[in-house]
């Protein structure tokens, strides 16, 4: 008996034996992987300078004035957030759920370790807050299992190396900015904005609860896909926090009931605030990154380095401004397909069907599907069978999207009809951009109206002409010039036949002052003016206030033949609002890095181009065109029902002095209208693609039907924001003495200069 109750402890102390052994092999298996990892037999480690200073890839952020994240260029739609910045619930929801032990241990938790290999995981794992940061920082997805261990090993002497060289509230804030929590959404400052509309240091209690819960695996873990599995996640995370004295019982009962609650928005170019304007922005910053290297040499990344783009841009006015454009235009196309409804050539007037046939074959050849194509070696009579066989698609409508079927050629004719429009704002004593917005909708219609579109001005190209009599000959608006047809000879100014235009009304005769033939756009007088000044005079003051493109410089200019863009007819004007002094729009008001060095810092162009007192003269006249001209509809009391209501939100009743132009080109191709107030300049141009289509009549297709609108609703926007400060004054009046007379009737009364009452009939421009 004693024998076999000998050998039963000889067996027992052999399995001892044995445990210990096992067991202390592991150890020294583990020990040895992980000196082996420190040493690089597993792949080479990163560098203490990597350490330091771990790469990133940070979005360079547009910021607007009033401080608003306008938008960001990105590979990783990432911008870094500080530890004080972020939420306590996102920093005691992530410690309780990811690493208890998180301010106990030194980047390693030896307890939460052992746990995961004696349960083989089923307790959770055994990665640290600072390891999983590591995997993030150094480490991409491994491919298999064997590849997974050496990165394991690595990663723990990574987290080490982290913890000597951070803090831990240095570490949570690395581990918050680097992950991807899906849609784009790569840090917890666009995790906060895409999926909650807020920033990290607002993150309520169940919100950070979400994001934390996502951690373990986004894409198993999505809020937006599934939303009863992220329930069950995020009251995980809740228990974690009860258990870890964060949460109490109670709360946890009165939580975990409730449903999850996003308010979730993708965030890309094609979304957000002022898509033209960035698309601006990110050519010009290409051209300013190939001008400005970094000290050593090396460009600039716009889409990794983190930069940080300061704008002029007010995100309240930008708003407004795309409201206004959406208000009037889905409204005005509505009409204009009613008014084209049947036509054969619609939307296109006065040409042929040749030349129909020619506009669209054009717009085929430009399309990129043709493009596509051709680049296929597809054959031409392939092709055109592609282009008039109806296929399934998505249209834009100002409802929405719009699934149908319809022929490629057919819908680049139904893009045909739609409406364009470009606007800009400025303020004219600091050439400020305030807003831009250069088109109806970005997804659908990317060419930029304010900047790159340039078109016929119309009469709002009068006001220089009127500019250069008085700068010349120092004319008073009440000079009194006869009505009637006035020609400039074949010889004069390099004619080679008279030039004799005609009015829009075809009326004749008496005679008008200046101001109130500008009132009314009156041809014959500003033809008078021109002939009087001729044109190259002209051309030079237009170059110095900012209109640098090469015209003919015949007279046939003073009625607006030229093209130009909404951006050089805005800045244009600033001439005027400013006491003389042209200052060139401005959009960036600083660069800096992603350490918050100022790389460069902007102020706007500025040139004198004539005096305080004639640039007064011009807002003078520019006055009566909203007193009793062709922006009369500024000041009256109709609806505009006889026009179908295309005058959108009439009436706007404005009291205040507005200093506005009309403008009508040949045949109601564009639309414009120049809208001034002592510190702010807003132009508005409105049109079709393609000059061909447009509305049949003037009472619909002028400027004052087309583009004013959106002028006056966008002033009533920001009139009723008070915070904005958009003024109601008069503009001010130079401290000298006039030695222009601006009074016009015999008892020197403004109220009594010669001017139309404000009607509610319709207002004809060219």
């Amino acid at each position: 008996m004693a024998v076999k109750k000998k050998k039963k402890d000889n067996d027992f102390s052999s399995y001892v034996k044995w445990f210990w052994i096992l067991i202390l092999s592991g150890i020294g298996a583990v020990v040895l992987c992980i000196l082996l990892a420190a040493v690089g037999a597993f792949g080479p480690l990163p560098s203490f300078k990597e350490i330091e200073n771990p790469r990133s890839n940070l979005a360079s952020q547009i910021i607007t004035s009033d401080h608003q994240l306008l938008g960001k260029f990105y590979l990783d739609n990432r911008t870094h957030a500080d530890y004080e910045e972020l939420s306590p619930h996102l920093i005691n929801a992530l410690v309780s759920t990811e690493d208890e032990r998180y301010y106990e241990h030194s980047g390693i938790d030896f307890e939460a370790l052992a746990r995961a290999v004696v349960r083989l995981g089923g307790a959770g794992g055994g990665s640290t807050i600072t390891q999983q940061l590591a995997k993030q920082l150094f480490h991409n997805p491994a491919n298999s299992f064997l590849e997974r261990i050496p990165q394991k090993f690595k990663e723990w002497v990574i987290a080490v190396q982290l913890e000597r060289q951070y803090t831990k509230q240095e570490i949570i804030a690395m581990y918050f900015n680097q992950f991807d929590f899906l849609y784009q959404a790569v840090g917890i400052n666009s995790a906060a904005s895409i999926y909650f509309n807020t920033t990290p240091d607002s993150l309520s209690l169940e919100q950070s609860a979400v994001l934390v819960g996502m951690a373990k695996n986004p894409s198993w873990f999505n809020p937006v896909r599934d939303t009863e599995r992220m329930k069950e996640r995020r009251n995980v995370v809740y228990r974690q926090m009860v258990r870890n004295d964060m949460l109490t019982q109670a709360e946890y009962d009165t939580l975990k009931e409730r449903p999850i609650q996003l308010d979730f928005k993708r965030e890309g170019h094609l979304e957000g605030l002022a898509p033209y304007f960035r698309e601006y922005l990110r050519s010009y910053m290409k051209e300013w990154i190939d001008e400005h290297p970094k000290p050593d040499g090396s460009k600039y990344n716009l889409y990794t380095d983190g930069l940080k783009i300061y704008t002029t841009i007010d995100y309240r006015m930008q708003k407004y401004a795309e409201e206004a454009v959406t208000e009037h235009m889905s409204n005005l196309q509505q009409i204009f397909f009613k008014k084209e409804k049947d036509r054969k050539y619609a939307p296109f007037h006065n040409v042929t069907e040749d030349e129909i046939d020619r506009i669209m074959e054009r717009a085929m050849r430009r399309s990129e599907r043709y493009k596509s194509m051709k680049r296929a070696g597809v054959p031409q009579d392939s092709i055109e069978l592609a282009f008039n066989t109806p296929i399934q698609m998505s249209i834009f409508t100002w409802d929405g999207d719009k699934d149908t079927v319809m022929s490629p050629l057919d819908s680049i004719r139904y893009y045909k009809y739609f409406y364009q429009c470009g606007m800009m704002s400025v303020e004219p004593k600091t050439g400020f951009v305030k807003a831009w917005v250069g088109g109806i909708n970005y997804e659908h219609f990317k060419y930029d109206h304010v900047k790159l579109g340039k078109r016929q001005v119309g009469s709002t190209f009068k006001p220089f002409v009127y500019a250069t009599a008085i700068k010349q000959k120092h004319y008073s608006p009440c000079f009194k010039v006869p009505n009637v047809l006035t020609c400039i000879e074949a010889g004069k100014f390099g004619l080679l036949k008279d030039w004799c235009p005609q009015n829009s009304d075809h009326e004749y005769g008496g005679e008008y002052t200046l101001k109130y033939a500008l009132a009314n756009s009156v041809n014959t007088v500003t033809t008078y003016l021109m002939k009087q000044v001729g044109p190259e005079p002209v051309v030079r003051l237009i170059k110095e206030m900012g209109i640098e493109d090469d015209f003919d410089v015949q007279p046939a200019i003073a009625l607006g033949t030229v093209d130009i863009s909404v951006y050089d007819m805005v800045g244009s004007y600033t001439t005027f609002a400013n006491k003389g002094v042209y200052n060139e729009p401005i959009m960036i008001t600083r660069i800096e890095d992603r350490n918050g060095v100022v790389l460069q810092e902007f102020i706007p162009r500025s040139n004198e181009v004539m005096s305080e007192e004639d640039a007064y003269v011009v807002l003078d006249l520019l006055k009566g065109v909203t007193q009793g001209g062709t922006g009369t509809r500024l000041r009256t009391g109709s609806n505009y029902s006889h026009l179908n209501y295309a005058v959108t939100g009439a009436p706007y009743q404005f009291k205040n002095p507005i200093a506005g132009k009309t403008g009508t080109t040949q045949n109601n191709s564009d639309g414009w209208f120049m809208g001034v107030v002592p510190n702010l300049i807003t132009g508005v141009w409105a049109g079709c693609e393609d000059r061909a289509a447009h509305f049949g009549g003037t009472a619909y297709g002028q400027g004052a039907t087309v583009a004013l609108p959106v002028w006056a609703l966008y002033m009533k926007k920001l009139y009723a924001d008070e915070k904005l400060g958009i003024s109601k004054d008069d503009f001010e009046r130079p401290e000298s003495p006039l030695s222009i007379d601006l009074y016009c009737a015999d008892n020197d009364d403004p109220e009594e200069e010669e001017l139309p009452k404000p009607s509610d009939n319709p207002e004809f421009d060219y």
